[in-house]
């Protein structure tokens, strides 16, 4: 199991080792044992660019998540796919949902996980709800007693 990590943001720092270690945890929590993700931390502009190109809407989001394409794969390693966030979009949303900037960039990283194991919240109501309390249990986990507000809507 394994969890890259690059922060390519110009100005926003964040603690890495944090962030890997709550991830770690929120993948052990979905037997996945052995499986690796790549994560990318940048800003609104590269992200508005890449939800562009491989979605066609020219504006920025919150996460983006790019599912392993099939082929070879390391040895012992199934590679999740690669998961993109935004920090611009993140420090914004954590004033909104009354997180720290860490709390919400663990919220976006575990749903775009989800999407990675195939979660899809808009395929239908009940897929919806299904992301929604799977996202919920696993922020519990990695925050015990931390409540998430009725604005976080994943």
């Amino acid at each position: 199991m394994g969890v890259l990590l690059r922060n390519d943001h110009p100005k926003i720092n964040i603690d890495s080792l944090y962030i890997e270690g709550k991830i770690l945890k929120v993948m052990d929590a979905l037997d996945c044992h052995n499986h690796e993700v790549s994560i990318l931390f940048t800003g609104d502009p590269e992200i508005q660019k890449l939800n562009l190109e491989f979605r066609g809407i020219d504006h920025p989001t919150d996460v983006l998540s790019f599912p392993q394409e099939e082929g070879p794969s390391l040895p012992r390693a199934i590679i999740l796919g690669d998961v993109v966030v935004s920090l611009d979009t993140a420090q914004a949303q954590a004033k909104e949902h009354e997180l720290s900037l860490h709390e919400e960039i663990t919220l976006l990283l575990i749903h775009g996980i989800l999407h990675l194991l195939g979660y899809d919240h808009e395929i239908s109501e009940l897929e919806d709800k299904k992301m929604r309390v799977k996202t919920r249990e696993l922020f519990n986990l990695v925050f015990p007693g931390k409540v998430l507000t009725d604005s976080c809507n994943y």
